[in-house]
């Protein structure tokens, strides 16, 4: 059994799109990339500079007992224009440290 050899013609003819694509003229909003976790949380103070403080709750099982409590805890998120207020909730996504305490960013209010 004999295979023939690919020429470059025959790849360049394999990679060229059938179809031409078409441009996209709307420029869309940069969503945050799909790594990193997302919460929902509550503001529960926001009197820094910047800084708006997320309280997030979850609910937890407890191994032997069974039963359902729930744990909240506090995040430092970043809001660069301070145009979230206390008592608003928002969703807050990971990203890379921004300052000592802050490693999130709010994105939107829900």
């Amino acid at each position: 059994m004999l295979l023939k050899k690919k020429s470059k013609k025959d790849d360049q003819l394999a990679s060229m799109p059938s179809e031409p694509a078409e441009k996209e003229t709307k420029k869309e909003a940069k969503a945050p990339s799909k790594k990193g976790r997302q919460l929902k949380g509550v503001i529960v103070s926001d009197k820094m500079d910047k800084t708006v403080v997320v309280s997030v709750d979850r609910y937890k099982e407890h191994s032997k007992y069974k039963k359902r409590y729930r744990i909240s805890k506090k995040y430092k998120a970043h809001d660069p224009k301070n145009k979230y207020k206390k008592g608003q909730k928002v969703i807050i996504h990971e990203s890379k440290p921004i300052s000592k305490d802050k490693r999130w960013k709010v994105i939107k209010k829900v």
